[in-house]
């Protein structure tokens, strides 16, 4: 059989057609095709099984679209990255306990203030429908931290946690015990309102409501490295692609703790950029000067500009509470990937001879009102027994960025 060059174009053709078709077929079956969590897809790529369009269909699988995860109010999202953790500041105290060293911090969120007095109230209200007068009174704020032997603070010892003129000052005399309970019950108190918005089966199991992507994760308290990071809040020294061109000694620019000209902060050149304690006797200033802040305690959590996260008083008004054990040595056995030490594995307390190494004290951070300079470093820390409660310490909560944008 002889072919011309003109049927031979044409059985050409009819292949380019065929093939096209063929493949155009494949194109359209339900498991062909790249998928992302924004596109699933109608059937399983593994399977070819169609998938459920109602989640309340068991006879199928069913597989959500991704939904941005749920978040409560007040947090804002810390990129993760590289960083230098440790203190940069010089060692007076010759502690040497936390060197510097090169991490990875994993995305997450924080509370743009520390826990209010109101917000704790807020808490004990609802608790107090839950627990017994006993359980309730265990909870509440240690209002005595105010009173000393040597001074007059019966204003604070009385008004402090209740008065609504203190609503949105930082809530003191609370444990790290506490903060923990605040944190559990605010992941269910939130969850359930995200329910109700979505109008979910209140019977849903946690693990089906992730599923659904209707969960949030937990608050909890921020870990040392998440919170030393956020307070640092590097971003603000960046430029070009991943080069900074400084450290930060404080969670702003410059070597002092005033507003200097060369960076753009809320407020006036000379004003001070945290809450503390500038000498001996010295809380607040003369009366009348422009830089007096107008608070001999803790202040507004909304006074003082925030740092590049966007977070407030991550210097100074109260120290924060942290997840972590404290152990001197903490910065030798840490992980370079989201650094946490939950007990003393690896530093075990035995090591020591004194009774304050215990799996019981916690890491605290960030300097107070009552703090000098020194405290107000993000490398700096301290430590305190899980159980007990002072004027100068409080806290703020902390989320997981859940992985995926639905790529």
């Amino acid at each position: 059989m002889v072919f011309r060059k003109s049927n031979l174009g044409m059985i050409a053709a009819m292949v380019l057609i065929v093939g096209g078709a063929i493949l155009s077929s494949c194109n359209r079956q339900p498991g062909y095709g790249r998928r992302t969590a924004n596109k699933p897809g109608k059937a399983s790529a593994s399977t070819g099984a169609e998938f459920s369009k109602d989640i309340n269909d068991s006879s199928k699988f069913f597989v959500a679209k991704f939904a941005e995860q749920k978040v409560g109010p007040r947090l804002k999202y810390i990129q993760g990255g590289r960083t230098v953790l440790g203190s940069q500041e010089q060692d007076i105290m010759g502690f040497r306990d936390n060197l510097e060293r090169t991490v990875t911090i994993a995305s997450f969120y924080m509370d743009e203030t520390e826990v209010t007095n109101v917000d704790y109230r807020e808490f004990l209200f609802y608790m107090g429908k839950k627990v017994s007068a006993d359980s309730l009174q265990k909870l509440e704020p240690k209002e005595h931290v105010w009173a000393g032997a040597m001074n007059y603070n019966d204003l604070y010892d009385t008004y402090y946690f209740r008065f609504p003129g203190f609503n949105f000052y930082p809530v003191a005399g609370v444990s790290w015990t506490q903060a923990n309970t605040y944190a559990k019950w605010r992941t269910e108190f939130v969850s359930n309102i995200i329910r109700e918005q979505n109008k979910v089966d209140s019977a849903l199991t946690k693990r089906q409501l992730i599923e659904r992507g209707v969960a949030i994760a937990e608050y909890r308290l921020p870990n040392e490295g998440e919170w030393e990071y956020a307070a640092k809040a590097m971003i603000g020294t960046q430029y070009m692609d991943e080069n900074q061109e400084n450290g930060r000694i404080y969670p702003w620019d410059g070597r002092g703790v005033r507003n200097p000209y060369n960076i753009k902060r809320k407020g006036r050149q000379g004003d001070f950029l945290a809450n503390f304690k500038r000498g001996r006797g010295d809380y607040a200033g003369i009366a009348g000067s422009k830089v007096n802040d107008g608070e001999i305690l803790p202040t507004n959590v909304y006074d003082m500009p925030p740092n590049d996260f966007g977070l407030y008083h991550m210097a100074g008004n109260v120290n924060e509470w942290v997840g972590d054990v404290y152990r001197p040595l903490s910065f030798q056995d840490f992980d370079d990937l989201n650094p946490l030490r939950q007990d003393g594995i690896y530093d075990e307390e035995e090591n020591y001879t004194t009774m304050l190494i215990t799996d019981e004290f916690r890491v605290y951070k960030g300097g107070s009102w009552r703090d000098m300079a020194y405290w107000l470093t993000p490398g700096a820390r301290r430590f305190a027994h899980q159980d007990s409660a002072t004027n100068h310490i409080g806290f703020r909560c902390a989320m997981i960025s859940i992985g995926g944008k639905g790529k």
